[in-house]
């Protein structure tokens, strides 16, 4: 059971591009934190995680921590 100390709030999810590559980007707020996870669309694995002081803060690190990790990543079309 989870106390609302713990609970996360204000939770957004969104699909977003990163390079050539579709992402979701999901973030929320845990106490007095934003946490965010970017993943592949299909088969959703996580490529980054951040977390910050605001919503903007953790997707932005999450964001340039997913790219650098997609840039060194071949694309067999």
């Amino acid at each position: 059971m989870s106390t609302p100390e713990f609970t996360a709030a204000e939770y957004q999810e969104r699909a977003d591009k990163v390079g050539v590559w579709d992402v979701n980007v999901r973030s929320y707020r845990l106490r007095d934190k934003y946490l965010c996870e970017v993943d592949n669309v299909s088969p959703g694995a996580t490529i980054a995680r951040a977390e910050g002081e605001t919503r903007e803060e953790a997707e932005r690190l999450a964001l340039d921590k997913a790219s650098r990790r997609l840039d060194r990543t071949r694309r067999h079309d």
